[in-house]
């Protein structure tokens, strides 16, 4: 998800539509409960091997797989001439990206009606993050840490990069036609994801980071994209859950729980508007506020000028 300048879509981190304190739908807290322990698994760098295990098995059947980062914010602003808002937009998230580093990855495995797997659905992936070497906002890093999130574990015990990039590329889940991504607003999320698989800058220009995306993530499925053809739908992920009457499990802002409830939305967004039927020629491959993306048409994709806002 992208960073957000505060009140009700939250600050600086992602827009998942609640304030710092978060409400669930009927105002329940967005605090950890006993069935987020049942739901998210915490991944360091000690089980970090035995994790991709699980999910190497489990994505045979549960391929679609959704994701949300948590990360530092926006520091650097890029300069110079840009053709049009959409490539500013592009080039902010290139430079940002390139500049700093992911703390926190969510993914959460379904199979193609909505169900999860038993036992654990959502890899809640922490990396090594240091606040004293690594560069962040600081309103960021505020709104992580009253989330919950642990930076002198993630100091101590963080996945390292390199080791999380060679068993992704190695499980199962990217470069494949038949997973299915899910994700809310994500061109930061699969900015950062990218970075991390390529260990190099994104591309200089945008058309060619979705040549990237399409390589590696063959279908993505954007909940803000395809609330367009929503009627009524509007906001972050936290306003869209409560208009569907969905539930939060686990801490908002935090990537394990914010996968999870893109996940119910998507899931419930397709029954309540698409009749069960994503059209991947109207919907694959577009991630909203980016103004180029790639759509699977007949099996082929394709580089495509987007309408879509930023």
């Amino acid at each position: 998800m992208p960073p957000t300048t505060g009140g009700e879509n939250g600050t600086n981190v992602t827009s998942n539509g609640a304030t710092t304190s978060g409400k669930l739908m009927n105002g329940t807290s967005s605090k950890s409960t006993p069935e987020s322990a049942e739901k998210i698994l915490d991944i360091w760098e000690e089980n970090l091997e035995d994790a991709f295990k699980q999910i190497r098995k489990i994505v045979a059947e549960y391929s679609y797989v959704a994701m949300d980062t948590e990360f530092p914010g926006v520091v650097a602003r890029p300069i110079g001439e840009f053709r049009s808002t959409a490539d500013y937009q592009y080039q902010l998230l290139r430079c940002n990206v390139d500049l700093l580093k992911i703390i926190q990855l969510g993914l959460t495995f379904s199979d193609c009606d909505g169900n999860m797997p038993p036992g654990y659905s959502t890899f809640q992936f922490n990396f090594r993050f240091n606040l004293t070497e690594d560069m962040y906002a600081q309103d960021s890093i505020d709104l992580l840490q009253q989330s919950g999130i642990q930076f002198p574990k993630h100091e101590v015990d963080g996945v390292d990069v390199l080791h999380f990039a060679e068993l992704l590329m190695m499980s199962g889940v990217i470069l494949v036609e038949d997973v299915k991504w899910i994700s809310f607003h994500s061109g930061y999320d699969f900015g950062y994801l990218l970075k991390l698989l390529t260990n190099v800058k994104l591309p200089a220009e945008e058309a060619d980071f979705f040549e990237l995306l399409r390589l590696y993530f063959p279908c993505i499925y954007d909940v803000k994209y395809l609330m367009k053809s929503c009627k009524n739908l509007k906001g972050g992920l936290q306003e869209i859950a409560d208009q569907l009457e969905l539930q939060r499990i686990g801490p908002q802002h935090q990537a394990g729980s914010d996968s999870l409830l893109t996940a119910a939305s998507f899931f419930k967004m397709r029954e309540m508007f698409f009749e069960d039927h994503i059209d991947d020629a109207k919907y694959c491959g577009h991630l909203y506020g980016l103004g180029t993306s790639y759509v699977a048409q007949n099996g082929n994709a394709y580089g495509e000028e987007s309408t879509s806002a930023s």
